[in-house]
């Protein structure tokens, strides 16, 4: 029989490198992808092209810098300017690991697709169910939710049942050239500071600071500068001030001291995601940002419009960000947060 061949993503760091290792002592044939993403690619690929030696399987590189460019910086800095507080996580994975990739790899001819994901996958009927890692404090499933049963039938996801720590010493065993080990920072093409990426590209567009009155108290930089439940670099005395709105139809930022402002129970979603059929209303556990504790909840449809509703209020719900939905750590969707 034909050996199944899997094209693994390999960024240059160890939670991939490892991936791959377990696929090829499956014996999988397995073939190494890096994916030229930001200008400064050229560490990471030959830490991965390293990887691949040490390994010894076929090393490819694809080079979609154009695409994350357009596709993923360019709607990230356009959702700054709307006001939200985009999550690019998000669709880095759905439109470029878990789409270009899988366009673009299948030159190689691979019968399935791997990452270093911290997610695993269960079969259930015909069905596929997304479900959360056993490494809780490293689960990604959150970063998941727009992907669907077509994808899912077709990746692999080796870090699943794995612990962090296993992972790191099972690298050092390898000899990976990835150490001294640094983890990866969560938006991976703002290598500055994020407020001197934000002036570089964005620039500042100066408005008024108000409170929740209406009273004039200073003036911002550029709402882009702000998220919401911010409490430093607001640059107001007589505080603590925190950010509860941001109108970017005005360009005013909207702060008070009264904390207990940025505590709701009901959110409005769009772009709602299933990666399986279900029936609302539902009752799952959910989050609003990744590494949150999730918590209890209904999702439901109302005048043809998704909502979320916690049981207990919840701080900084955040324009732009992802909430998702969860039951017996099950990923069941998503959506945007309005």
């Amino acid at each position: 029989m034909k050996k199944s061949r899997v094209a693994v993503a390999l960024s240059g760091g160890i939670d991939s490198g490892i991936a791959a290792s377990i696929l090829k002592e499956q014996g999988l044939e397995t073939v190494g992808v890096f994916m030229r993403l930001n200008p400064d690619f050229k560490g990471a690929e030959e830490k991965a092209k390293g990887i691949a030696k040490v390994l010894n399987i076929p090393f490819f590189v694809l080079d979609l810098r154009k695409e994350f460019k357009e596709r993923i910086i360019k709607q990230f800095l356009e959702e700054l300017k709307k006001g939200n507080t985009p999550n690019p996580c998000v669709f880095c994975n759905e439109q470029i690991k878990f789409g270009l990739f899988f366009e673009k790899a299948k030159v190689f001819q691979p019968d399935l697709f791997a990452t270093g994901h911290y997610a695993r996958i269960k079969k259930e009927g015909k069905e596929i169910k997304l479900l959360q890692a056993r490494d809780k404090t490293k689960d990604q499933t959150y970063f998941l939710w727009r992907l669907n049963q077509k994808k899912l039938s077709k990746v692999l996801f080796p870090l699943g049942n794995l612990l962090k720590e296993d992972i790191k010493r099972e690298a050092q065993n390898k000899n990976f050239p990835v150490f001294p080990y640094r983890e990866s920072q969560e938006i991976c093409f703002i290598p500055e500071k994020s407020e001197q990426f934000l002036k570089k590209n964005l620039k500042t567009k100066k408005g008024k600071i108000i409170d929740e009155k209406g009273r004039v108290l200073g003036e911002h930089q550029g709402l882009w500068f702000y998220t919401i439940g911010q409490r430093k670099g607001i640059g107001l005395g007589g505080g603590p001030y925190y950010v509860i709105k941001k109108n970017s139809k005005s360009n005013v930022l909207i702060v008070s001291k009264d904390e207990t402002l940025l505590f709701q129970k009901i959110i409005e979603l769009k772009k709602v995601n299933w990666l399986r059929k279900v029936k609302l209303p539902l009752k799952v556990k959910a989050k609003i940002r990744y590494g949150q504790k999730e918590a209890l909840a209904k999702v439901y449809s109302k005048n043809k419009k998704i909502i979320l509703e916690f049981e207990k209020s919840q701080r900084a719900i955040t324009p732009g960000q992802s909430a998702v939905f969860y039951q017996q750590g099950e990923l069941l969707g998503g959506g945007i947060i309005i």
